[in-house]
């Protein structure tokens, strides 16, 4: 691989890995804990994680779709390929948020205000996770081909002036 895309390819790993771990680590830990305690310590934490993590996660969503494109853009072929996908998936992450988590977001925020969920709340909150469940496998599927195309450049290494770079077919 050229040293530039190496750096590319790194940032690549960095953002992408980031992403799915922040979204692993919400489906592992936050969601599971969402279901047991009571709705009004949901709602006021939902509330409150939601101010800081909507501007955070975009951020992160836009610097993966940004290094994921930048990688399919410095490579060829296979992992060309690859970098596209994984940008793709990290778009689908973002339009979930945006046009699914987030709408569902001022619902939830309303019934903070007001000390109380309407009836049917339930139903929102189940589409909530599972909106939350999409954006998890497209960000954990966007990490995992950054990965493969770490795994394909150590297995289609040609020497070149003394630096390890793909070989190209």
């Amino acid at each position: 691989m050229r040293t530039p895309a190496r750096y590319v390819h790194g940032a690549a790993l960095l953002s992408t890995g980031l992403l799915a771990g922040a979204f692993g680590y919400g489906a592992a830990n936050v969601v599971p804990t969402f279901r047991t305690v009571p709705l009004d310590v949901r709602l006021t934490f939902h509330t409150a994680m939601m101010e800081v993590n909507e501007p955070v996660m975009q951020s992160a969503m836009a610097l993966a779709i940004l290094t994921s494109f930048g990688l399919a853009f410095v490579s060829r072929g296979l992992p060309r390929r690859l970098g596209l996908a994984a940008g793709a998936l990290t778009v689908a992450s973002l339009l979930v948020t945006v046009f699914g988590n987030i709408p569902l977001h001022a619902h939830i925020r309303r019934w903070a205000a007001a000390g109380s969920a309407p009836a049917g709340h339930t139903e929102i909150l189940r589409q909530w996770e599972l909106f939350h469940t999409v954006r998890t496998l497209t960000g954990l599927s966007a990490f995992a081909l950054t990965i493969g195309i770490a795994v394909l450049a150590g297995r289609e290494p040609a020497e070149r002036a003394g630096r390890l770079t793909w070989s190209r077919r």
